[in-house]
């Protein structure tokens, strides 16, 4: 059943993508739901929501935006510098460096999330260092993405996949060549959302934040045990 979501056949790096975005469900279903209707993954709402702050929108603080748009910006820069400093080593091991980075960030998060109350927002302290770190992960995260090029696969943001898969649609005389990764991708991050939402509603953040972790190493390491992930790390994804 996975073989429909790889382009190639010889290189999973898509479905690793696939698994990526269910994280990214995964962690906005924590930010959101836990952090203080606060996005650390998709930049575009948080944004929009900061703008629901300046206006003055109940349940919108600007502070807990801005960190987590600094975070993702710090993230990201830190994403390219590592992939920079990667780009005459294998796939294998620069997907590897970040993966483990990603990780521990999420795991530090969920250190952070013990003895924090979600319902009341408390420790403030504690509030932002998570937003912080998780957003500081996701910019990692989508820096690393965005070197991969591999098409539809962003591994966050959806507008345009869906634009994509109804533009390029027989109906319209496209070819839609990559529809099914595209649904793979909308599928994902759905599931994602819901198993995040499930985890915070019954475990709390911090099992969250660890399952979120543990997605994106197992995944990674799974990826790097194929052949194909020995490839120069500047070569475009499939």
């Amino acid at each position: 059943m996975v073989a429909p979501l790889i382009a190639n056949p010889k290189d999973p790096l898509p479905l690793l993508l696939i698994v990526l975005s269910a994280v990214t469900g995964l962690v906005d279903a924590v930010s959101i739901l836990g952090m203080g209707q606060v996005f650390v993954a998709n930049m575009t709402g948080n944004i929009a929501f900061l703008g629901f702050a300046i206006g003055k929108a109940p349940g919108f603080e600007a502070p807990r935006h801005i960190v987590a748009l600094l975070a993702f910006l710090i993230g990201a820069l830190a994403g390219g510098w590592i992939a920079n400093a990667f780009a005459q080593s294998s796939r294998r091991r620069w997907l590897l460096t970040v993966a483990t980075i990603e990780a521990t960030l999420f795991w530090t998060a969920a250190v952070v999330a013990l003895g924090f109350d979600a319902d009341n927002l408390s420790p403030v302290l504690r509030l932002f260092t998570m937003i912080g770190l998780s957003a500081l992960a996701m910019g990692l995260r989508n820096a690393t993405v965005r070197r991969l090029k591999v098409p539809d696969l962003t591994t966050t943001v959806l507008t345009l996949t869906l634009t994509g898969l109804a533009a390029d649609f027989s109906l319209t005389g496209g070819e839609s060549q990559n529809w099914r990764r595209r649904v793979g991708a909308v599928v994902a991050i759905f599931l994602g959302a819901v198993i995040g939402t499930v985890l915070v509603r019954t475990s709390g953040l911090v099992v969250a934040l660890v399952v979120t972790g543990v997605m994106v190493l197992v995944g990674t390491i799974a990826y790097a045990l194929h052949p194909a992930s020995g490839v120069m790390a500047g070569e475009p994804g499939p």
